[in-house]
């Protein structure tokens, strides 16, 4: 190939990878008036958890996908954020600081979180690395529920409810707002805003993937003790991944309780972090993009069984013979076997999990061909 050849093909791909960008961009544009016009805003509610979810499975994918550390009470994070924003912005304890303080407040308070978790777990692997974190996340959402008493600080139970809706400048995004004679509905407000900081997490976690520090996960992931022998400070790459993980988390508790004005430890409960773990392991550990389809799919698809499986019975069997919630979980559950069955490495693997998915392969038929 000669060198004007090998121009040419570049400023081609340059041009693609544009033009894409901009499709993509468009789309995102328009897709809450598309979704808000066709399905209605319930849907479009979906969408902004949707949004909400991508930043906890990238938050996590730090842990699990780059680091390779199992961490199973990931939720307790996100509590972390959410109460922290229901109590410096509601009328529990009078206060309504704006939302400028409290988000970034929040992912530093999960942060300081996330490295108390990482420094006693430091020389644990597997599964009890998994357990001890699964039981920090229990801790956290059992003290959410009873720091009520002899001062009531979560309100237990009951939650915290009357947050403040989360306000840009003037503008409050629980009321349409009205822009040079345009109206934006409230719900499309939340949605820019949750695509900004989703899009803003995207940028962070590329760049930290391609970054040194990026690539000492990965080598911790592989081999630890091939990595400490190269002069990598383990202890410290380790804590800081749960740190930057952990802050994401904190991010999006915050913008779920602007959201959602009402928040309980309910909410924050091992489903939670199971769930977000689903999403990363089904999308795809360690690759972005395939962590942010995970997201996308197991936060939509639970909902169409939800909706969907009622009028299929009624339609197949004339009546409904299996509770729509019940019948969602077991198809949900379903999918997910055949998923790990036939999509072991996830539905968009990094490359590096391709090749070790493929050598495994390639591993195995040459032993059973001896």
């Amino acid at each position: 190939m000669t060198p004007s050849s090998t121009l040419e093909t570049l400023r081609t791909d340059k041009r693609i990878v544009i033009a894409a960008t901009v499709i993509i961009g468009i789309a995102l544009a328009v897709l809450p008036f598309i979704i808000g016009s066709g399905l209605g805003n319930s849907w479009l509610r979906i969408l902004n958890f949707a949004l909400l979810y991508i930043m906890l499975a990238l938050g996590l994918n730090i842990v699990v996908g780059f680091a390779g550390l199992l961490d199973l009470g990931y939720i307790a994070f996100y509590a972390v954020g959410a109460y922290l924003y229901a109590l410096l912005a509601s009328p529990h304890f009078g206060l309504h600081l704006p939302v400028w303080v409290i988000i970034p407040a929040g992912a530093a308070l999960a942060g300081i979180f996330g490295a108390l978790l990482g420094a006693p777990t430091l020389r644990l692997r597997g599964d009890y690395l998994a357990i001890v974190t699964l039981g920090f996340g229990e801790i956290v959402r059992i003290f959410l529920n009873n720091l009520n008493a002899p001062v009531n600080i979560t309100n237990g139970p009951q939650g915290i409810s009357g947050i403040d809706p989360i306000h840009l400048g003037g503008f409050t995004l629980a009321k349409p707002i009205s822009l040079l004679g345009f109206t934006l509905p409230s719900l499309h407000a939340y949605y820019y805003l949750f695509l900004a900081l989703a899009l803003f997490i995207v940028f962070v976690t590329i760049r930290l993937e391609n970054s040194r520090i990026g690539r000492a996960w990965v080598a911790i992931r592989e081999d630890e003790i091939a990595a400490k022998s190269c002069g990598i400070n383990t202890r410290n790459i380790k804590l800081l991944a749960f740190t930057m993980g952990a802050s994401f988390g904190g991010v999006a508790g915050g913008l779920f309780a602007g959201f959602q004005g009402f928040v309980s430890p309910e909410s924050f409960n091992l489903m939670e972090s199971v769930m977000v773990l689903c999403m990363v392991v089904l999308g795809g550990m360690g690759n972005i993009p395939g962590v942010i389809l995970g997201g996308i799919l197991l936060t939509i698809l639970p909902e169409i069984f939800r909706h969907g499986s009622g009028p299929v019975q009624l339609a197949i069997f004339g009546k409904i013979l299996l509770d729509p919630e019940a019948l969602r979980m077991l198809l949900f559950g379903l999918a997910l076997i055949v998923v790990m069955l036939y999509r072991p490495a996830g539905l968009w693997p990094s490359t590096t999990r391709r090749r070790e998915f493929r050598g495994d392969s390639t591993n195995d038929e040459l032993k059973a061909g001896e």
